[in-house]
């Protein structure tokens, strides 16, 4: 039997070692074509809980051959990710890949691929909220569509902000400055870009501070009763963007909390694959655009085939039991 038909394992060094940003960006921004046009179905996140909570997303897509859901489980001892793909003809497995980094880089290549469509074309200030697990990821696809001259860096916690300053040093190119942020309000004033990936429960930063022609991802909460930006934020936007409603309608508390308070109606939300798609959206330099993440399957299907074939062709993995 061929290497190509044997299904392999992947671990966390191997993803590190074969996916990059662009590759990430390219991969689902293909996905996200793909799905426009009917070839491609993303199945929302179900969860079940037990002592700890199991989380399971599915996809499909054909154009790649793969189907395949990703299962992570958080509890006490923390949060563990899998992606189990599948041959999309004859359903026999193709990889098991553990996907904590790839996780990470798929939702920034998301708010990536949503900056390239609606930020404004020259912006160069990127604000990042939020110095957690996820934030670097943020930073560098954003810093892969966009011309960025500063990226200022706001967290709750300083000692999270400075390690992020100082990563984000050693991986950004020197002609982009990376400065802390010493108040919320400075960290919003002025910049092209913001993004929110924070665990926050409650509003960051009041809508009023919105400036015209900022693009704002928001990636923090994917439960229907969080939030990370109030009604104002959301009523002010002109043009709003989920990766999926479907998705966003049963997990965006961003969303869902605007709409019980009477500031959204969702015939305004448009889906990404129909942005990439060019079948919405379209911006003036004053409009402010706001984007809604909440992950989907079809994000970590498109990302993890990706993966696969740079392992097969590196040959990277520990091949398994058929």
């Amino acid at each position: 039997m061929s290497r190509l038909a044997v299904p392999i394992f992947l671990r966390e060094t191997d993803v590190k070692e074969l996916l990059t940003m662009d590759v990430t960006l390219a991969a689902l921004e293909a996905a996200f074509r793909e799905w426009a046009a009917g070839r491609a179905s993303n199945q929302p996140r179900r969860r079940v809980a037990a002592g700890a909570v199991l989380a399971t997303m599915s996809a499909a897509l054909p154009s790649k051959g793969l189907m395949g859901f990703k299962a992570y489980t958080h509890g006490k001892s923390g949060a563990r990710f899998w992606l189990c793909l599948f041959d999309a003809a004859d359903g026999r497995p193709r990889a098991v890949i553990e996907a904590d980094w790839l996780g990470r880089m798929r939702t920034g290549a998301t708010s990536g691929l949503a900056t390239k469509y609606l930020a404004p074309a020259q912006a160069s200030v990127l604000t990042i909220i939020g110095a957690g697990t996820q934030s670097l990821t943020q930073v560098l696809a954003v810093a892969a569509v966009r011309p960025l001259r500063e990226v200022r860096v706001f967290s709750r916690t300083s000692a999270h902000r400075d390690a992020l300053v100082t990563e984000l040093r050693n991986v950004l190119p020197g002609t982009i400055a990376i400065q802390p942020a010493g108040s919320l309000r400075e960290a919003v004033d002025g910049a092209g870009i913001l993004t929110t990936v924070t665990p926050a429960a409650q509003p960051i930063f009041p809508g009023e501070w919105l400036q015209a022609g900022q693009h704002l991802n928001v990636c923090g909460s994917n439960y229907p009763d969080r939030r990370e930006i109030d009604s104002r934020v959301v009523s002010r936007a002109d043009l709003l963007v989920a990766d999926d409603v479907e998705a966003a309608r049963l997990e965006a508390g961003d969303l869902l909390l605007a709409e019980r308070e009477g500031q959204l109606n969702w015939g305004r939300v448009h889906s990404l694959r129909d942005v990439v798609a060019g079948s919405a959206g379209g911006r003036q330099a004053s409009d402010v655009s706001l984007f809604k993440s909440v992950g989907l399957a079809i994000e970590d299907v498109a990302a993890g085939a990706a993966v696969l074939e740079l392992a097969r062709e590196r040959g990277a993995g520990q091949q398994l039991p058929d």
